[in-house]
């Protein structure tokens, strides 16, 4: 497998774990992993079951590297936009994987932090993790992953958080649902096996379509358009290979071929 800079990758049993690698700065981000992340989450193939991004060290991600942003707040307008269009490009990415993807928690996920978690489909973390949208308390704001925190928390939930910056920790993130579950640290690991063993179940292009779904009747169509366009949808996939496998395999009362 290619050899990152600055994230490490595993495959194992269709799980692809993409680790941030920069421990000695809590996997704050630069140019380069922004590239990288980019890069692996635009590669997945078909043996790929979900992606899990988690970070190495003692915390998932402590947002922007300081160093990194300072350098790019005394470039030009649009050398900043330019680099800005990067972290935009990042988290798009990450939102329309076409696999499964799901963040792990632990430790800190400081500003920009929260858009890595919040474009992933689904998002876990340990009890005593700590959560930040501290942009507003250096005078500047979370612009490029407004879109991914708001979808996930709602607009007032957002406002709460962007516009104090308090920081908050595991059960209170869940509270505003910016993860799915928190558990105590020493139940993540069994936490995540468990919702793996469920997508191995699922019917893999099902999963996928699925995504494409949930992305044009949230983001692109109107009820009217949808209509139309979930109508064909289920059509066709019904009549498609794992369509007919699946529910063959249901009516058989036995497990469909992509449960091994």
């Amino acid at each position: 497998m290619k050899i990152y800079q600055t994230i490490e990758i595993t495959f194992n049993q269709g799980v692809f774990t993409i680790w941030l690698n920069r421990p000695e700065v809590h996997n704050a981000f630069d140019e380069t992993m922004l590239r990288e992340l980019t890069e692996c989450f635009e590669s997945m193939d078909s043996q790929t079951v979900c992606v899990v991004l988690r970070g190495k060290g003692k915390s998932f991600c402590a947002g922007v590297d300081l160093h990194w942003m300072k350098a790019v707040s005394q470039n030009s307008y649009e050398q900043n936009y330019t680099e800005s269009l990067l972290l935009s490009k990042c988290f798009l990415t990450i939102y329309n994987c076409p696999k499964p993807t799901l963040a792990v928690v632990h430790g800190v996920a400081l500003g920009g932090a929260n858009g890595l978690l919040s474009a992933c489909d689904l998002a876990y973390c340990a009890d005593d993790a700590t959560f930040s949208l501290s942009e507003v308390k250096i005078g500047i704001v979370p612009a490029c992953i407004s879109p991914y925190v708001i979808k996930r928390i709602g607009e007032f939930g957002a406002r709460e958080l962007m516009l104090t910056g308090r920081r908050i920790h595991g059960k209170e993130a869940e509270g505003f649902r910016l993860v799915n579950k928190s558990v105590p640290s020493e139940e993540l690991e069994k936490t995540l096996e468990d919702v793996i063993a469920l997508l191995r179940t699922s019917g893999p292009k099902a999963m996928s379509q699925c995504k494409t779904l949930i992305q044009e009747v949230a983001n692109n169509l109107t009820l009217k358009e949808a209509y139309d366009y979930t109508a064909r949808m289920i059509a066709e996939i019904r009549a498609s290979e794992e369509g007919q496998e699946g529910m063959n395999a249901f009516l058989e009362k036995r497990k469909p071929n992509w449960v091994k």
